[in-house]
């Protein structure tokens, strides 16, 4: 098959970084922070990154792992970092087993017919041709489907309506996640026949959320899928007033021939090429929407910080390389990339992934080496003006994409943005182009230059403690 491939129209704001470059180490410090800033001023002005989103979730659209959209995005990411001038451009295919989504219908058959809205879960199997239908027992808590025995639910259809709080960070995301991931698997120990849970979301629109779910090994695996907000609330109303049965059709597919695609360029170092700091976010995206917030956003921040950073007139001392993952919505591209990149971990010095949307940053976490040490007082000098705060507490968890190499003891640092209505649109069919606004994704870009140039010309050892963090 022919593939069209499009390239990004290049350009950026150069004259304020084309004539910078590290400075010998006399005073290397003081011209470090300067430059620092420079870059982070020159980025607050550059629209390279949010372009390449723009022609990401237009040309390409959503990008399903395994898909061809997906190979097709790849081949525009590679094209871009070439034409970009980055240098060891390449694609590295994986294997990988692609679930495509089919119809998915869900109505109340009694007492009161209704449609309901609902996302299949990315891995979920196929209900019957004509579907199933079956009385609902709802639990307005997880943890009270849990606490039922086995058997309990037999020939029944599991609902969790649970609701997921709103935070800045995203952090109750993560807590509610057992319910996607576990959810059908713990129903079907229950003797469930089909599982629906209220998406893992903090809007009230009628929208589904979609998301991945992980069957445990040695249970029956049993169709699942998430309902919107609504209508989940609509579910325990009417399940208030009695006995409720559904109807539910869902027709996904999969393919365990697939394979899915990760990207990288780099920016060689001047004096140290062998060490590496490695950024990256993830190409792929789920099918509802175009993929902009999750994770076209991500893809432009690390994009536009590493092309500032290359457009310099001498580079940094330390390699940096700029990295486009493949099917991490499907929980493929942390333990691919590990594994194709074991025997350079020693190498890494640093990893970051961005993979939280679109908003501006507003605090870091730095490894527990950074702790007191030069780089870290600089990098929050250079952060402050862009409303960014350190948190003291140590980076431990990076992301998906890169939580393989930090298993295998890469040192991770991490750049939080706003979450608070990240998980509005998270997943859902409004995860579109018009969801950005240019000025706070450019905002993230200058902070991740700041940070990038700053790990890429310190001589920190990010593996070691700091001597004053041991204090």
């Amino acid at each position: 098959m022919r593939r069209a491939v499009t390239t990004l129209v290049l350009g950026a704001s150069l004259a304020a970084i084309l004539s910078l470059s590290p400075t010998p180490r006399a005073g290397a410090q003081d011209s470090d922070a300067v430059t620092a800033q420079k870059l982070r001023d020159a980025a607050l002005e550059d629209r390279f990154g949010y372009r390449f989103v723009e022609t990401l979730t237009t040309t390409i659209g959503q990008r399903l792992a395994g898909t061809d959209a997906e190979t097709r995005a790849s081949l525009l990411a590679e094209s871009t970092l070439k034409a970009a001038g980055f240098t060891n451009v390449h694609r590295e295919s994986f294997p990988i087993t692609a679930w495509v989504r089919g119809r998915e219908e869900a109505d109340v058959t009694a007492p009161s017919p209704q449609h309901l809205v609902v996302a299949a879960l990315g891995g979920s199997v196929a209900t019957p041709p004509e579907g199933i239908e079956a009385e609902i027992v709802v639990f307005p808590l997880y943890a009270q489907m849990l606490a039922t025995a086995p058997g309990d639910l037999a020939g029944k259809i599991a609902v969790v309506t649970e609701a997921m709080p709103r935070v800045m960070d995203g952090g109750s995301y993560g807590a509610a996640n057992p319910i996607r991931r576990r959810g059908p698997s713990e129903a079907a120990k229950r003797g469930a026949i089909a599982y629906l849970h209220r998406s893992l979301a903090t809007d009230n629109h009628r929208l589904a959320h979609a998301g991945a779910t992980n069957y445990i090994d040695g249970m029956p695996r049993i169709p699942a899928a998430a309902l919107s907000v609504p209508d989940a609330e609509q579910l325990a109303r009417l399940a208030a007033r009695g006995p409720v049965r559904i109807k539910l059709v869902l027709t996904p597919t999969s393919d365990p021939n697939a394979q899915s695609w990760t990207v990288s360029g780099e920016v060689k170092g001047s004096q140290k090429p062998d060490e590496i700091v490695l950024i990256g976010a993830h190409l792929d995206s789920w099918d509802l929407g175009t993929g902009a917030i999750d994770d076209g956003a991500g893809d432009g921040i690390v994009l536009g910080a590493a092309h500032m950073i290359q457009q310099m007139k001498t580079h940094p001392k330390r390699t940096l390389r700029v990295v486009f993952f493949g099917a991490e919505e499907m929980d493929y591209s942390g333990p691919a990339y590990a594994k194709m990149h074991a025997d350079e971990v020693p190498h890494i010095v640093l990893a970051g992934e961005s993979d939280f949307g679109a908003r501006k940053v507003y605090t870091f976490l730095a490894p527990a080496a950074a702790a007191g040490t030069p780089f870290f007082q600089t990098l929050s000098d250079t952060l402050n003006p862009l409303g960014i705060f350190p948190t003291r507490t140590p980076s431990t968890q990076g992301g998906d994409d890169i939580v393989g190499l930090h298993a295998a003891g890469v040192p991770v640092i991490s750049l939080r943005q706003n979450g608070l209505d990240y998980f509005d649109i998270h997943h859902t069919a409004d995860d579109t182009f018009d969801k950005i606004d240019p000025q706070e994704l450019a905002q993230a870009t200058a902070a991740w230059t700041a940070m990038v140039y700053l790990a890429l010309q310190t001589d920190l050892d990010f593996r070691k403690p700091a001597p004053d963090a041991q204090r």
